[in-house]
């Protein structure tokens, strides 16, 4: 059994199974004068070579895992930004049924029946405007926004405060920030 020697580090070593230098082969010898070769003439160790491989590998993953993240985020954003806009164009479409439903309830009616129907129908239809999360512009009091309101008349009145919608004409109509259709009204002053 050979000696143990009082050097950790001859120990670590021989306990690894590593050899040390002395107890090196020649042809080890001829290895190392062939590696200390390839260093100097540039060529890279093979296992420098597979880790610079592993690095690029793991980076083309990562950049493709956040194109992918990416790509799914806007899908899904383009997917309820279409929802949004088929909602308001067929929405839109069906307006002209609430403006002949407004102007049915403001004309007037003797047949106190006719009325009630045309009344329930018009609750009917605001209902499921509110369940698609669309709402009415308010108009009449409310200081006037070109990004909300379309102004076709101008009236001086000196009763109201400035640029104050007095009058609305049509009723506007907005989904969320998407407006579907503009206020048609009257400013005052």
């Amino acid at each position: 059994m050979p000696k143990k020697n009082d050097n950790p580090e001859f120990e670590t070593a021989h306990d690894r199974g590593e050899v040390t230098a002395e107890a090196k082969p020649e042809v080890s010898a001829e290895a190392d004068s062939d590696s200390a070769a390839a260093a100097a003439s540039g060529t890279p160790d093979p296992a420098e070579q597979l880790r610079a491989e592993l690095a690029t590998e793991k980076d083309r993953y990562l950049r493709l895992a956040a194109e992918y993240d990416n790509y799914r985020k806007r899908s899904q954003r383009e997917r309820e930004a279409l929802y949004t806009e088929v909602i308001c164009e067929t929405i839109s479409k069906i307006l002209p049924i609430y403006d002949n439903l407004a102007r049915a309830l403001a004309a007037p009616c003797t047949d106190e029946a006719f009325y009630k129907g045309v009344e329930m129908i018009m609750t009917q239809f605001m209902e499921v405007l509110e369940r698609l999360g669309v709402s009415k512009i308010p108009s009449v009091g409310e200081k006037f926004n070109p990004d909300l309101h379309d102004a076709v008349m101008h009236v001086e009145d000196n009763s109201v405060g400035e640029s104050v919608v007095v009058e609305e004409f049509r009723t506007g109509f907005i989904m969320g920030d998407k407006v579907i259709r503009y206020s048609t009204v009257k400013v005052a002053n």
